[in-house]
């Protein structure tokens, strides 16, 4: 018989959204979700005006209500996926949890580490998935080089570089009253305490945790904006320390004029280093000490962890929305073996989760810290 597709919810994510249009094309690239609810907007005439753009089949303007009716209905909502601004992840996650209803969230997880750990503690107890999605975790390559760090290929850590360059916040156009996503980022009543920080800067920090499976011990960070009048970070840079004696580096900026979506990563260990440039996705560098630059490439590679989160032939290049559609396909795998009972598939085990959340929230409360005491080494408290 055909596997039965889940049924997907959506809150947030509405007309002229970016962030909801690519969840739902992820979502549904490999047939594994079907969009049968939402509450796209509190708008109630916008929302069903979003909801039949999008062919979704139940429109709330309300997402309790939502939440509440979809747990009452045989053919509710398997999960729900959380596109709205940040200071609703954490009461829109958590009246679906108390509902039963799997979570997939876009990060930030929340704006305080209380509410992320609250939300941990909570998908515990109702034994549902909660998944975060740090988007570019589903590259086929970074799954690959999280793969040569753990066999040792790379040999002792001793440095670790990440960087993400962007240029869309280089002027204040949070003030023109167009941009519906400039507004809401940049005012901390909606996006929390951290701008840049909370924004990119995550995503830099969970890149490099998760290609190195080291975090920090500790850190020293300024935060600075550098718009005037902006209320909110705009760049970001962090010194870290490694329990192992490594050291490393992270900056983050949404003001760095000619960048696009410069995500880049560099780890230097005793025996090898690696490079990992995502606006190139469809390549890893890999360098042995005292050897030949090496570029490996998403079809060549041999690698379970990389053929999993492939689609295309060799030469076919796959980007973002394809490792987008990663964290899809894993949550799929993960809810299906939660509602049968059964372990979670190997294969799936890489998909970022609520625990990911956490550890960025704690990134977050240590460089707030250190910046506010003028860049004074601050821990990184344990999860």
């Amino acid at each position: 018989m055909p596997q039965r597709r889940l049924r997907l919810g959506m809150v947030g994510g509405g007309q002229g959204a970016f962030i909801g249009a690519v969840h739902r094309i992820a979502a549904r690239l490999d047939d594994r979700f079907e969009l049968v609810a939402g509450a796209l907007s509190s708008d109630p005439q916008r929302a069903q005006a979003s909801a039949a753009e999008a062919g979704i089949a139940r429109s709330y303007a309300d997402w309790g209500e939502m939440a509440h009716a979809e747990a009452a209905r045989d053919d509710g909502i398997d999960a729900v996926a959380i596109v709205t601004p940040n200071h609703l992840h954490a009461p829109v996650a958590t009246a679906f949890l108390e509902a039963g209803i799997h979570v997939i969230c876009d990060k930030p997880l929340a704006i305080s580490l209380a509410e992320g750990e609250a939300l941990a503690k909570l998908a515990r107890e109702k034994n549902k998935l909660f998944a975060l999605t740090h988007t570019y975790s589903g590259y086929p390559l970074v799954r690959h080089a999280r793969e040569l760090v753990e066999n040792g290929a790379l040999g002792e850590i001793r440095v670790v570089q990440v960087e993400y360059a962007q240029d869309w916040l280089a002027e204040p156009i949070e003030t023109s009253g167009t941009n519906k996503q400039a507004g809401w980022r940049t005012d901390p009543s909606l996006a929390g305490p951290a701008g840049c920080l909370g924004d990119i800067g995550t995503h830099a920090y969970q890149l490099a945790a998760f290609i190195t499976g080291m975090t920090p011990s500790s850190l020293s960070a300024e935060l600075h904006a550098f718009v005037p009048g902006r209320r909110i970070d705009d760049h970001v840079q962090t010194m870290l320390r490694y329990s192992n004696g490594a050291r490393g580096m992270l900056w983050a900026s949404q003001v760095a004029s000619g960048a696009e979506n410069a995500l880049r990563l560099r780890v230097y260990g005793t025996k090898a280093s690696l490079a990992f440039d995502q606006e190139n996705p469809n390549e890893l560098w890999f360098t042995p000490l005292g050897g030949t630059a090496g570029r490996l490439t998403r079809g060549r590679v041999k690698s379970a962890v990389a053929a999993h989160a492939t689609r295309v032939p060799q030469g076919h290049p796959e980007g973002y929305l394809e490792a987008f559609a990663q964290l899809y396909k894993d949550a799929a795998l993960q809810i299906e073996a939660l509602n049968a009972g059964q372990p979670l598939p190997a294969e799936s085990l890489l998909l970022t989760t609520v625990d990911d959340g956490v550890a960025g929230l704690r990134f977050i409360d240590a460089v707030l810290a250190s910046s506010a005491a003028e860049g004074q080494w601050r821990p990184i408290e344990p999860g």
